[in-house]
């Protein structure tokens, strides 16, 4: 069975086409990233005026990639939640159109299992098994029973650490997107030069706050300053890397070893980060843990993910009329759509 899939959540136009759920005839994705850039974050109003003007493109494009047409399609998948409202709507809406215009169903995907399903197109790993989701907009430990059952272990409670990434990059002098140059520049700095704090969180072992985190970074840098002293980028670059991978590894093996688990998957745009790639690898090496990674090009926002989870859905009927609509905020185990 072929799936349509379509993303845009946030600042990536993406369209592709995958077979029975594993295997990627064709994943285009248009980034409006260098446009972003200049206003230091995603700008909401821009982000969904440049889905408008590229989505029929990047869909002509992804179908002729895979050699198909839309006669060949079994269902559309689209990302209908969580993220940027107006966004979403882009995405939804076309992909209504496309729906109704040649009688293919309509498949509604969870953007954030769909982070998870790009696991599923890239190393071959099935349910069960716990899952960590990093992003821009997410921070959870996620139980995953099963294509489409899934329980929430922890999550933050108030900035995602790509949020705390980029907010603390911006301190330091770097461009948007800060995360990506907080790694490079980590791998040049002494990260035990910087003592960072490690902040719990009352009520849940597992759930995370990386705002005090993100805060202490920017204390550091003026109360530097206040004393004419001057920071060593690289260094509070490996601190925070340090501190970070920490948190996360901490309370992921707690998770994994609590509910039994032999199988860690990393899903979302910050599992591409190499530090915590490197401290998970360590982690579950010692704790005899299968560690399953989603290669980089499948780590940010794409349609292939979506229309891998959309294949799943499927298998479990779970399609949406008409009156589909975007949600901007939705947790993993809830959905919000009529089932027909």
């Amino acid at each position: 069975m072929k799936i349509l899939g379509i993303e845009s959540s946030c600042d990536e136009t993406s369209v592709a086409v995958v077979e029975d759920g594993v295997k990627v005839l064709s994943n285009v994705v248009v980034s409006q990233i260098d446009e972003h850039r200049l206003y230091g974050g995603v700008v909401p109003e821009i982000a969904s005026r440049r889905h408008c003007e590229s989505i029929v493109k990047v869909t002509d494009l992804a179908l002729e990639e895979a050699g198909i047409t839309l006669d060949d399609i079994d269902g559309i998948a689209v990302t209908y939640a969580p993220g940027l409202i107006g966004a979403l709507l882009v995405g939804v809406n076309f992909a209504k159109g496309l729906s109704m215009a040649k009688n293919i169903p309509l498949i509604p995907v969870h953007h954030i299992r769909g982070h998870i399903a790009g696991n599923y197109i890239s190393n071959g790993v099935k349910p069960p098994f716990m899952c960590m989701i990093m992003s821009g907009g997410h921070s959870h430990i996620v139980e995953v029973k099963s294509y489409t059952e899934f329980n929430i272990i922890g999550r933050t409670r108030d900035d995602a650490v790509g949020e705390a990434y980029d907010k603390a990059g911006r301190a330091l002098g770097f461009c948007y997107p800060a995360g990506v140059e907080i790694d490079k520049a980590s791998k040049l700095g002494n990260p035990d030069t910087y003592k960072l704090p490690k902040p719990k969180v009352e009520g849940s072992e597992y759930d995370f706050s990386f705002s005090g985190l993100k805060t202490a970074v920017l204390n550091l840098i003026n109360n530097s300053k206040q004393k004419g002293e001057e920071v060593n980028v690289n260094d509070v670059c490996a601190s925070f890397q340090k501190t970070v991978s920490e948190i996360i590894a901490d309370r992921l093996i707690k998770a994994t070893k609590q509910y039994r688990y032999k199988k860690i998957v990393l899903a979302g745009g910050v599992s591409a980060n190499s530090g915590i790639r490197e401290k998970m690898e360590k982690e579950c090496k010692k704790n005899n843990f299968e560690l399953f990674m989603p290669p980089l090009k499948y780590c940010g926002d794409n349609a292939a993910m979506i229309a891998s989870q959309g294949y799943f859905e499927m298998q479990n009927k779970k399609f949406a009329g008409m009156n589909l609509n975007a949600t901007a905020s939705l947790p993993i185990t809830d959905e919000k759509f009529d089932i027909i």
